[in-house]
């Protein structure tokens, strides 16, 4: 069946079972990201698993399901992941998936310039307005590159997809099939920050000044920071993505914009995550302006807002400022993300702020300051690139210091308990130690 306006034939509704036949073996298919990862169009994808071999499925983090991340699927199914979710972490040790390092500002050149040539991309979209068009709703990130390349469109439309501002928006034309539903988006909801993390969140919340604009992600130590902003005036924001924790602030005039070089008077975006309270706040309200990650990651854009402050988290960080962000000794566990992309431009930004924030201890007592990395461990940050490093202990301010300093400055903020045996671990093991 085919949508007509205005006398233009606009797309193919079809059932999701019809729309993903389209599907062959040895193809490779795109995923939207995040909350707009499109449920019913997976469900669809992966029942068709004993008719398909070898499909590579390729995706950022996605909230929901993915059954086709199934290792008992993997004939049918290999998954590519550009960064690592919850739902696909295991297929790096079960043999079913593999992890492609980016930077999330350069995923969507990979499609661009063909260096993954795309089939199939499934994407999640609002109902059509009067002019034919629809929104990307909660999540653009590589996504519109991907619709321009892929040889064929599949989109669940859905009443639910929030209808958002900028970037995110493409014509009925773009798509070749329409599978209609109406369910509401993957809510990932927020605990309270504990004792620690509201400890870590004073500390970073001081080295915001007014009229800064923040990028910070999605977890207990951003929403921390957020809860400690209250009384900030004039705060903007420029990120990868957020959450609920920057709606009342918003609602009380705490950022505002204003004083924004990039998209001045709107928080800019690449996708959103939280609860139905966000996505009804962000559905057509222009304040909220969504961007592919090419733009909002961009450095030389991140750079041109002033006190641009940068807050990202680490799995650990070594005594001489070098940050693993993405694994577990050589076991992925993540990726390497925005991370890089805003520290590099908060660091260029006038009197900007580049912030890796974390509790000083794992939930098993182990230490996240240590004198090396563990083996097989990713550098997300350089030592070059970190600025400050922030846990419940203090600041450790790393900008223009000696690796003899960047110690000392680091064993302050780690536990009590273990910072001797980390200053001593790490003068063990060098032979020379004057710097």
């Amino acid at each position: 069946m085919f949508a007509v306006l205005n006398g233009i034939t606009m797309y193919r509704i079809a059932t999701a079972e019809e729309a993903l036949k389209v599907v062959k073996s040895n193809d490779r298919v795109y995923i939207q990201a995040a909350a707009a990862a499109p449920q019913v169009l997976i469900k669809a994808l992966s029942a068709r698993h004993e008719e398909l071999r070898n499909v590579e499925v390729c995706q950022l983090h996605t909230e929901g399901v993915a059954p086709y991340a199934n290792p008992d699927l993997r004939d049918s199914f290999h998954v590519n992941s550009f960064f690592l979710g919850k739902n696909v972490r295991h297929t790096i040790k079960a043999g079913n998936g593999s992890y492609t390092p980016v930077f999330l500002s350069e995923l969507p050149r990979l499609f661009q310039q063909r260096v993954l040539e795309l089939d199939v991309v499934l994407i999640h979209v609002s109902v059509p307005d009067r002019h034919g068009y629809c929104s990307l709703g909660v999540s653009v990130e590589a996504i519109l590159a991907a619709i321009d390349n892929a040889k064929v469109v599949i989109a669940q439309v859905n009443p639910q997809m929030p209808r958002t501002h900028g970037a995110g928006i493409i014509h009925s034309s773009e798509i070749d099939y329409f599978v209609e539903s109406n369910e509401e988006l993957p809510v990932h909801l927020m605990a309270e920050p504990n004792t620690i993390e509201l400890k870590i969140g004073e500390y970073v919340a001081s080295l915001i000044e007014d009229r800064s604009t923040l990028q910070m992600g999605i977890g207990s130590i951003p929403n921390a920071v957020l809860t400690q902003l209250k009384n900030h005036k004039d705060l903007g924001l420029h990120t990868e993505m957020f959450s609920d924790g920057v709606i009342d602030l918003i609602l009380n005039n705490v950022i505002n914009g204003n004083y924004k070089k990039i998209n001045r008077g709107r928080a800019l975006s690449t996708f959103l995550m939280g609860s139905k309270r966000l996505y009804n706040y962000v559905d057509d309200n222009p304040f909220v302006e969504m961007r592919a990650s090419n733009y909002t990651n961009n450095a030389a854009y991140i750079k041109q807002n002033p006190k641009m402050v940068a807050i990202n988290s680490a799995i650990e960080v070594d005594v001489t400022g070098q940050v693993c962000a993405d694994s577990i000794g050589s076991d992925m566990y993540s990726g390497v993300g925005g991370q890089m992309d805003f520290i590099r431009g908060a660091s260029l930004s006038d009197g900007g702020k580049a912030i890796i924030a974390l509790p000083s201890v794992t939930k098993n007592g182990i230490s996240r300051i240590v004198p090396i990395l563990k083996p097989g461990a990713g550098v997300v940050t350089t030592r070059a690139h970190v600025h400050y490093v922030v846990t419940e202990y203090g600041i450790a301010n790393l900008y223009g210091k000696t690796i003899k300093n960047r110690v000392k400055a680091l064993v302050s903020i780690a536990h009590p308990d273990h910072r001797e045996e980390i200053e001593k671990s790490y003068f063990n093991l060098i032979k020379e130690k004057t710097y």
